[in-house]
């Protein structure tokens, strides 16, 4: 195993490795008997002038503790009510925050056994004033997220919070609800599956958990609702008040859009801002035809060559077929039912399903699940149920997978990820990969990222990248390190990019009689158990992208004694934001842990950053040749950080005519949500 590299750790919030303050992990019970340490021995030189500016703040939380720590839960529900009817007076919420902090602090210390560290209160007033709290992994941003949600919740008008997927919000809700149950603040859950009824008794709810994905279709439904009946009257759905509720007949689910914490922010407000939420409308007229023109094109598209037939624009990614290959289009034999589609529409049909036999594959970018294209999500590696891809990309996938194909329906109701946040009146949010990525949150949500410090010192060790000719020798060597960790009893996470990696390292690891979990899309409602126990004494779990993100790994404390868990990284992502993820995962609270970057002349990075000509040549170079490429190392930071520079220019692009076409929509009456085109 090599030495460490003298490269900071990257996961390190702003060099806060001052002594560490006396408190419990945030899974056990809490001593009675702790103190917290005085904040200027853990805020330190390196924190920054706004946490430092807060710790007035916490002071005044602190001085609230001896009183509620006597009082009964009676007693405390009381003071609970008193700040909601101080709120619905007029009081601000800035003057009721140290009393309801501290009130929620006792009320976790009650009720779960953990009571808020103080960086955890810095983290909850960080989200109140409307920034993004950056907060290592295992830093506790599920109780964290307690403080602001119950402050906001005491206007009335709604706290919504929202993560990832069904299972987060389903069980951050039913862990914190006895918390908020003592204040006597209700606790509502959206999930996929949730009826009209069920969704507006959740909306109804002081605190609402939910996903971006449910929040946003409900928007849109309650949208179309309010349209049939001729009461949108306001461009904001009920501007944060709950008037849309009165009269009979049908009502929204939603009453507004007022607070919204969102949870894993990097992922939702950046990685899938661009990702439009569409309600379809009825249009069947040519179904049959349309249907056969995708299996056709599926048919043929493996017979045409690139540069003879088609050519690949390298910035969009867009594929056009040549005068040859259209003439091959208007050659191929067709079925009597698409004889009378156009010529344009066919080389269309042919062109999307060249692109899906090229650029998509099964147990890659999709899995097949109850007969039905599920798209695996590049950013996370978890499935996203429920989204297809647009422009008819996915019926391309369900024909040359030889499935029914669901016929585009059109659109009835438009609103992209990044839209929907933007209209609430208050938005914050937490993850633990924000700092990168600070200058486009703060340009597009008016959001300023905070790095919150650490409640221990972080103590992962990076070791020194290694680079290989090709993706085999690769797996060689990363196979090898994994038998080495193993053989100290020392638990290894290896990440990988997608699905038949992940399957083939695991066939490998197989070989070499390691005993192991795989971790990837295809295994949902296992991933919480798997990830729970990858810290234990000589666990391999391989695992792809992020998933697993949000669930705590323990670590116990014999395997943190001889290192903690090791950390394998298999390649760049295009997003610096996940490595830093899957590193997170050691090391959390202060542990010991370790981790590596393993790279090859044939990774995506390299083509993603460089274009396919010279990432081709670097390939034939990593094939043909068997000697040492650490000298390589280098360009592939510098190829992610190319293809960061490219995302976020497509993301400042979106933004641009998302917000021109809403204004001209507006400038002739039309509705900028109901009234999109195509």
């Amino acid at each position: 195993m090599s030495t460490s590299e003298t490269a900071p750790d990257p996961l390190d919030s702003s060099n806060e490795s001052a002594p560490t303050p006396v408190a419990q992990d945030p899974q056990a019970p809490e001593s009675r008997s702790d103190k917290d340490v005085p904040l200027k021995s853990w805020l330190g030189m390196g924190a920054s002038t706004r946490i430092r500016r807060w710790q007035a703040q916490l002071q005044k939380i602190a001085q609230w503790e001896p009183e509620l720590i006597e009082e009964s839960n009676e007693a405390i529900r009381k003071r609970s009510l008193a700040l909601r009817y101080r709120a619905k007076s007029g009081e601000s919420l800035a003057s009721l925050m140290p009393e309801a902090y501290a009130l929620v602090r006792e009320a976790g210390r009650r009720t779960l056994g953990m009571r808020h560290y103080q960086v955890q209160m810095i983290g909850g007033i960080a989200l109140h004033e409307g920034c993004i709290s950056e907060m290592q992994t295992g830093e506790g941003k599920t109780l964290t997220a307690t403080l602001p949600l119950y402050l906001h919740s005491l206007l009335g008008k709604g706290s919504h919070l929202a993560t990832v997927n069904d299972y987060l919000a389903k069980r951050d809700a039913e862990w914190m609800t006895p918390l908020f149950r003592t204040l006597g603040v209700s606790v509502g859950i959206v999930q996929t599956e949730s009826d009209q009824g069920q969704r507006r008794e959740a909306y109804g709810s002081d605190i609402t958990y939910g996903t971006a994905k449910e929040f946003g279709f409900d928007f849109l439904r309650d949208r179309l609702l309010l349209r049939a009946q001729n009461r949108l009257q306001s461009d904001f759905l009920g501007d944060g008040e709950s008037n849309f509720n009165d009269g009979g007949g049908d009502k929204p689910v939603m009453r507004g859009v007022h607070f919204c914490l969102v949870d894993e922010a990097d992922s939702i407000l950046i990685d899938e801002a661009r990702t439009p939420l569409i309600i379809g409308s009825i249009e069947d007229q040519v179904r049959e035809q349309i249907v056969q023109a995708y299996q056709w094109a599926a048919r043929h598209a493996p017979e045409f060559v690139e540069d003879e037939h088609y050519e690949i624009n390298p910035d969009s990614k867009q594929y056009e077929l040549t005068g040859r290959g259209r003439q091959a289009v208007r050659s191929l034999p067709r079925p009597d039912l698409i004889r009378t589609v156009g010529l344009v529409d066919l080389y269309e049909f042919m062109e999307r399903g060249i692109k899906v036999h090229q650029e998509f594959f099964l147990d890659r970018h999709y899995v097949v699940r109850d007969d039905e294209i599920v798209i695996v999500d590049e950013f996370t590696g978890r499935l996203a149920e429920g989204r297809k891809w647009r422009d008819g990309i996915h019926q391309a996938i369900e024909a040359k997978e030889g499935m029914e194909i669901s016929v585009p329906t059109g659109q009835a109701a438009r609103i992209t990820i990044q839209d929907l946040f933007l209209r609430y009146k208050y938005l914050a949010g937490m993850t633990g990969t924000a700092a990168t990525s600070a200058p486009e949150l703060k340009k597009i949500y008016r959001t300023p990222v905070v790095r919150v410090p650490t409640n221990r010192p972080p103590q992962r060790i990076p070791l020194k990248d290694l680079v290989f000719g090709d993706m085999e020798s690769k797996f060689v060597a990363i196979v090898d390190e994994v038998v080495e960790m193993n053989r100290l009893g020392r638990p290894v996470l290896i990440g990988t990019r997608s699905i038949d990696k992940s399957e083939l390292l695991s066939q490998m690891l197989e070989d070499k009689g390691i005993k192991h979990e795989v971790l990837n899309a295809n295994k949902v409602a296992e991933e919480a158990a798997i990830v729970e126990q990858a810290g234990k004494r000589g666990r391999v779990t391989v695992a792809t992208n992020m998933a697993g993100r949000g669930t705590d790994i323990k670590v116990p404390k014999d395997v943190e004694a001889e290192g903690g868990i090791h950390v394998i990284c298999t390649e760049l992502h295009d997003s610096a934001r996940v490595d830093r993820q899957l590193i997170g995962r050691c090391g959390r609270q202060g542990d010991q842990g370790s981790y590596r970057q393993y790279l090859s002349l044939d990774d995506d990075i390299l083509k993603n950053g460089y274009g396919p000509v010279k990432a081709a040549r670097w390939k034939q170079l990593g094939a043909a040749s068997s000697g040492s490429f650490q000298s390589y190392a280098p360009m592939f930071r510098k190829a992610q950080q190319r293809v960061e520079k490219k995302h976020f220019r497509d993301r400042m692009v979106l933004l641009h005519h998302e917000r021109e076409r809403k204004k001209m929509q507006r400038e002739i009456g039309q509705d900028p949500y109901l009234d999109t085109p195509d």
